[in-house]
């Protein structure tokens, strides 16, 4: 694993299309990285606090990502469900440098 400024470097920027989620192994978590239409990264824990769902899976948009098994939908924001019924997901830094993918947990 290599390090950038205390971010860990997970994948070349290629590996990761437009529109496309992919879950990484960083520092013994699980990390669903997306790739938005416009290039822009996000990143949240990978796993659903309802039931366990991939949330790489999940459909999402510039604002929310929803997980494939029960349609909870979490934001980018601050990983809350915007249904309030069932707990948050983690948020994440991330950012592409110099065509890696970097995520800061």
């Amino acid at each position: 694993m290599t390090r950038v400024d205390a971010g860990v470097v997970v994948g070349p920027m290629e590996d990761l299309l437009p529109a496309e989620g992919r879950a990484y192994a960083v520092d013994g978590k699980q990390i669903a990285v997306f790739r938005m239409t416009d290039g822009t990264l996000r990143a949240t824990d990978a796993v659903c606090p309802h039931r366990g769902g991939p949330l790489a899976d999940g459909q999402f948009d510039l604002g929310q990502i929803v997980c494939p098994l029960h349609q909870y939908a979490f934001r980018f924001t601050d990983g809350g469900c915007t249904s309030g019924e069932i707990g948050s997901v983690g948020v994440y830094r991330v950012e592409d440098r110099d065509g890696q993918i970097v995520v800061w947990v």
